[in-house]
């Protein structure tokens, strides 16, 4: 690997940001979603699903992260490390180094494995369903990692705030879980019908993020996942996962897809509508 990345450190977020009043019910496999099942997509704007692949599928993602992750294509760069490893990254072996990984970006042409989850049949043919009948396109791939005891949030944010593509874009977010997500090793919050209130302006704080004030107070669904279990969720409702305070791993894949057919808009047009990233970070 030529070139080495590490993310910078991030405060500490509010206590009671992530709270919950229920956990999501999960589908048993991505071949129960039909019409009523879309229907309280449209509606909640996202969609549990438990063993959506098998435990070999799983076992294979994870090896394919840990090649890449440990070096093992000379040509991929995408592995953005914590900054805390920096003078001891030399020194950590395979498990030690995955506990020093922020994320892994843009990876699935480089590893075999990992784009055969991103291409799975079943999933695409879900994804094109909720994308409302369009061909679905692959635009976005990465890898988020939460170390044990130190994992950091992900604030509240909409996924749409980063992409660019007009609102009315059909987006399908899938994050799946590689590790159990729980309660307390940083499982997805969803806000439950989010997304029916448009987008909403995003800030330069601990990351680019829905004010903490706007949060606060909200009661949002927990996601917890066993491995192999995934979330289907729509480009603008609102979500975040919290520190990891447990000695457990959090791995999961995210995936991001639009129609073929969609169109772009410039980056000026986009911050328009969710807010200059050069925002005051007061909020």
């Amino acid at each position: 690997m030529s070139t080495l990345k590490f993310d910078t450190g991030a405060e500490e977020h509010p206590s009671g940001l992530y709270q919950h009043d229920r956990v999501a019910e999960t589908l048993p496999g991505l071949a129960a979603i039909g019409t009523a099942q879309e229907e309280r997509y449209r509606g909640d704007g996202f969609l549990a699903v438990a063993d959506a692949f098998s435990p070999e599928e799983t076992a294979a993602a994870l090896d394919g992260l840990a090649h890449l992750i440990m070096g093992g294509n000379p040509d991929f760069e995408g592995v953005s490390f914590e900054a805390k490893a920096r003078d001891i990254l030399e020194t950590l072996g395979p498990e030690a180094r995955q506990d020093a990984v922020r994320k892994l970006m843009h990876f699935v042409d480089f590893d075999s494995r990992l784009k055969a989850v991103s291409h799975h049949p079943e999933l695409l043919r879900v994804v094109k369903r909720l994308l409302g009948g369009r061909e679905p396109a692959l635009f976005q791939d990465m890898a988020l990692l939460k170390p044990p005891r130190m994992g950091r949030e992900k604030p509240w944010h909409q996924d749409h705030a980063y992409f660019n593509f007009p609102i009315d874009t059909p987006v399908v977010g899938v994050w799946i879980a590689l590790d159990e997500a729980t309660l307390e090793n940083g499982c997805m919050r969803m806000l439950a019908g989010g997304h029916k209130e448009g987008p909403r302006i995003h800030f330069k704080k601990r990351d680019w993020q829905i004010c903490d004030t706007e949060m606060l107070g909200l009661k949002a669904v927990a996601v917890p996942l066993k491995p192999g279990g995934l979330v289907l969720f729509d480009g603008l409702i609102p979500h975040g996962t919290p520190t990891n305070r447990s000695p457990n791993r959090r791995r999961a894949l995210q995936f991001h897809y639009a129609p073929t057919d969609a169109v772009t808009w410039a980056v000026e047009e986009r911050l328009k509508v969710f807010g200059s990233e050069g925002k005051d970070v007061e909020c």
